[in-house]
């Protein structure tokens, strides 16, 4: 039990740092570090195939609550922030509300459905189609010059809350392009992310708890699916790396770093779905 504790110290030491960087460099809330790493963690400490994917994404999902409020502030600090996408004076087009709406119901009542081995392909999928878009995607390229109103965010928002909230992601890999396309300066782009993983974050965690209260598998030290132990230790070291990773994302060439995060995170997805396919 001591070498297990020790190896999952390190672990999410390790994994609270580059969560951290990721966060802030490119306002994806550091899930798609954090639920590979989680997955792999808890499956060497013998949490079982059907629910340690469950598990990862939940954690990943409590995590960003942590890492989005400290972004969004690094943010903020530098007016990258389109306060207005979150938080409209007509509420029901807020993005950020109907977001966390998918979020909610993909937690509670999605997750469950899924198995073990239908929620690791997911975010396999859904990782290289971003990993593909941090490689070849050009910057440059505006499909509008506004962000859209009426049924969009309705209609986008729950469906990009939904699918962060499956993944264990803060939704940056899908907000930040989507909104690049619109015609939103990257910058603004990254840190009004950060926005929206706080409210992808706060409903899904809600829901992983409730989903996963009682189910058998679980790591010690957790609550519904979310383990404790590994919030504590990852949000604790994140907190510290992410305004690096802020002041990185406004002093490095953005087109380069993405293209190498691109290739990690297509290398990960590649094994998650081998993993999901061969068990």
């Amino acid at each position: 039990m001591e070498a297990q504790l020790l190896y999952l110290g390190l672990a999410l030491t390790a994994v609270g740092a580059l969560s951290g960087l990721s966060a802030g460099l490119f306002g994806i809330g550091g899930g798609a570090v954090m639920v590979p790493a989680l997955y792999y963690t808890f499956t060497a400490l013998g949490v079982p195939e059907a629910v340690v994917m469950h598990c990862a994404v939940a954690t990943s999902g409590a995590i960003i609550i942590v890492n989005s409020i400290r972004s969004t502030a690094a943010h903020h600090k530098r007016k990258s922030v389109a306060w207005e996408l979150l938080w409209p004076d007509k509420i029901w087009q807020s993005y950020a509300l109907w977001i966390s709406a998918g979020s909610f119901v993909a937690a509670l009542w999605l997750a469950p459905l899924f198995s073990g081995a239908a929620l690791t392909g997911l975010f396999s999928i859904v990782a290289a189609l971003v990993a593909l878009q941090f490689i070849l995607g050009r910057p440059d390229y505006v499909l509008r010059h506004d962000v859209p109103r009426g049924v969009a965010p309705p209609l986008v928002g729950s469906a990009v809350g939904a699918l962060s909230a499956l993944m264990g992601i803060g939704g940056g890999s899908l907000t930040v392009p989507l909104m690049s396309l619109c015609g939103v300066p990257i910058h603004r782009a990254i840190g009004t992310a950060s926005g929206f993983g706080f409210a992808i974050a706060v409903p899904a965690t809600l829901g992983f708890i409730i989903s996963g209260w009682g189910v058998a598998g679980r790591l010690f030290g957790s609550l519904g699916y979310v383990n404790l132990l590994g919030f504590i230790i990852i949000a604790s070291v994140a907190i510290l790396t992410i305004p690096l990773g802020a002041k990185l994302a406004h002093s490095l060439p953005q087109a380069r770093l993405k293209r190498i995060f691109g290739v990690c995170l297509l290398l990960v997805a590649a094994n998650m779905a081998r993993k999901a396919v061969m068990g």
